[in-house]
């Protein structure tokens, strides 16, 4: 075990106070707004934050309280949070894109007395379910635009509440509940994703952040210096740990986009040194790259063909630390000079010096292509019950096909039924008002189930997760079925955004595929082939032939493996409409929720184990606007090429 933090720093807000004194005129957080990035330091951010803390007290704010935040990435949306904790409160960040009536869950479930709403979109929907929230009194709202008419009476601007926090005479009482602040107080609530039904409110708590938040840094060597962009999901545990609890231990700068559209521009403006990005981001800048380089001309292509190739000989064995003669060292940094150093300035990843994915397994062509950048991307495991840390890949053991060691201070097991297990400074107190899921998950010894299926190499220690345990199970044939491994292997190719693959007690394997629009529109741009609508070009035969044949090749990778080759897809259909959180069928963090799709979608499924050629169907969406409509379409089915295990053997 790691040794803990010293004992002064016991809470976000001590640290923030240390911080001050430290680095109290360094850039602490910046924000892109209206083109121009503006800053504060760790002493502008910390009276921003007492402001704000002193203003919830005028409110009534009382220790213990739940506030809520919602809204894209902001500085004073992070300072919100700390805010509430300085004045004893939890606060409870939720996804902003998040529908009127999952929000109506996470409030009324935690009892939230106060919501902090970044605009009046995050306001329009608190207000649509204003009645059946029986614990809410007052919503604080940043951006006032659109806001002028709405009535006040129970909802006031932050930067009113700033001031009547500035002059309320609070800060005595501020000062006296930080103090009271202990290690095993509530630091944060957040929401899990809800993979499998309603989402569960994990508790963590001051030492689960910061334990986890120190260990972490000092494993990746982070410092004051480094800077992040931050743009994923508030709610999201990573960004939590990233934006809140590394920056506060490290002391290094927090930057936020100015929207979601803007991400690309304001990461190559900003080059952050620190960067974590889920597979389908890696998955979209190369696509991007791939498309760009097939519209350049020959002697660019060439080129990029050229270095790309010596990049992905000498880089990686330059990031691992091994030996590499002098006319290599020469070759890279020709390469360097004339493709990689511009395209990884396009990407904004120039200045990367430790970056991460996680979430879902990426493909190794896709991880190959960034370390022969020469960015030392690596794999992490996690889940929110841990504080984001169970396994990181140390600097020179980074492969693919696993993902890492236990994190410091984690220790690790596998049931007999190959589930993993893990034990943490980071294990989360407890499910909030649900005692029952909390102890079926973590043991009176603090052993949590992570409900994945897994196994630690022999010799690396290196974990290798196989799928979610409540999806491995078995075909008609009793062979093994593991869908994610699939799955994860046909979302490789760029044209695939997403698959569900289904055999549970079957006699053979079925797929959906969602295409990626943006890959196979460019495609068909480039192929003069017209389309109308995502349903039409999903439909199109060469669009179907083409993922025939990402399937056929899938088949003959998956039949190489005597375990799992059971676990060929059969017959496969192309989904008329992308796999949506609004309509139940992800959760905001794009895992997909596999029964709902079944119960959905039951007569598509029918139609592939059936043997039928096409499947006319209807299926309700849901608009932006929150209006329900229907989609109709007739979709084809392809039954695909399977490989014989044994001859694969043989060969």
């Amino acid at each position: 075990m790691t040794a803990p933090a010293p004992s002064g720093d016991n809470s976000v807000p001590a640290l923030l106070a240390r911080n001050v004194a430290q680095h109290g005129n360094k850039a602490a957080y910046r924000e892109k707004e209206f083109g121009i990035w503006q800053s504060w330091t760790w002493a502008e951010a910390a009276e921003e934050i007492d402001a704000l803390a002193a203003g919830f007290l005028t409110l009534g704010a009382n220790v213990g309280d739940h506030i809520a935040i919602t809204g894209r990435n902001r500085p004073a949306l992070y300072w919100a949070m700390v805010a509430a904790q300085k004045a004893g409160c939890v606060p409870v960040p939720l996804y902003a894109d998040a529908a009127a009536e999952e929000i109506a869950y996470a409030l009324e479930h935690c009892g939230a007395r106060f919501v902090v709403a970044g605009d009046q979109e995050q306001v329009d929907k608190i207000a649509d379910i204003r009645d059946q929230l029986h614990e809410l009194d007052h919503v604080i709202y940043l951006d006032g635009r659109g806001l002028r008419k709405y009535d006040h009476t129970h909802m006031t601007s932050y930067a009113d509440l700033q001031q009547a926090g500035r002059n309320a005479n609070q800060m005595a009482e501020i000062e006296k509940r930080t103090a009271a602040l202990g290690p095993d107080d509530k630091c944060v609530m957040l929401y899990t994703s809800g993979t499998t039904g309603r989402p569960k409110g994990v508790v963590l708590s001051n030492t689960n952040v910061i334990e986890t938040s120190k260990n972490s840094a000092e494993f990746d060597h982070l410092r004051p210096g480094d800077e992040v962009l931050a743009y994923l999901p508030m709610a999201w545990v990573g960004d939590f740990i990233f934006s809140i609890g590394q920056a506060m231990w490290t002391g290094f700068c927090v930057n936020c986009p100015e929207s979601a559209e803007t991400m690309h521009t304001d990461l190559r403006e900003i080059g952050p040194t620190y960067f974590f990005a889920p597979p389908r981001v890696f998955e979209q800048q190369l696509t991007n790259v791939m498309i760009r380089m097939e519209d350049a001309g020959r002697f660019k292509k060439w080129l990029f063909d050229k270095y790309m190739a010596v990049g992905r000989k000498i880089g990686p064995r330059i990031l691992d630390g091994e030996p590499v003669s002098g006319m290599e060292r020469f070759q890279y940094r020709l390469a360097d000079w004339l493709v990689i150093g511009p395209l990884k300035n396009t990407l904004g990843l120039s200045r990367v010096r430790v970056g991460y994915t996680a979430g879902e397994a990426i493909g190794p062509e896709i991880f190959d292509f960034y370390r022969a950048l020469g960015i030392n991307l690596k794999q992490l495991y996690g889940q929110t019950e841990a504080t984001v840390f169970i396994t990181q890949q140390p600097d020179g053991e980074v492969r693919s096909d696993t993902v890492g060691v236990p994190s410091p201070g984690v220790e690790l097991k596998i049931a007999e039924n190959g589930e993993v297990f893990y034990r943490s400074p980071g294990v989360f107190v407890e499910y909030y008002k649900n005692a029952e899921s909390t102890a079926s998950t973590k043991d009176a010894e603090g052993w949590v189930a992570t409900g994945d299926a897994g196994f630690i190499e022999e010799g690396t220690g290196h974990l290798r997760i196989i799928d979610r345990a409540k999806d491995v199970g078995k075909m008609a044939s009793g062979a093994l079925f593991a869908p994610k491994y699939v799955e994860n292997k046909l979302k490789f190719y760029p044209d695939i955004l997403e698959a569900v693959v289904f055999g549970a007690d079957r006699e053979y394997c079925t797929a959906f595929v969602n295409i990626d629009l943006t890959a196979v529109g460019n495609w068909a741009e480039r192929n003069n082939i017209a389309y109308s609508s995502y349903q039409e070009l999903s439909q199109h035969p060469r669009v179907l032939d083409t993922i025939e044949a990402h399937v056929a090749e899938v088949n003959k990778s998956v039949a190489a493996d005597e375990m799992l080759a059971g676990c060929q897809v059969h017959r496969f259909l192309v989904l008329h409409k992308e796999l949506d959180a609004d309509d139940g069928e992800m959760t905001r963090t794009r895992k997909v929720r596999r029964r709902i799709v079944e119960e959905k979608f039951d007569d598509l499924i029918a139609a592939l184990y059936g043997g039928q050629s096409e499947i006319y169907t209807e299926t309700e969406v849901t608009y932006e606007d929150g209006r329900k409509g229907k989609i109709t379409a007739t979709l084809a089915i392809r039954d695909a090429a399977v490989v014989n295990a044994g001859k694969v053997a043989a060969e």
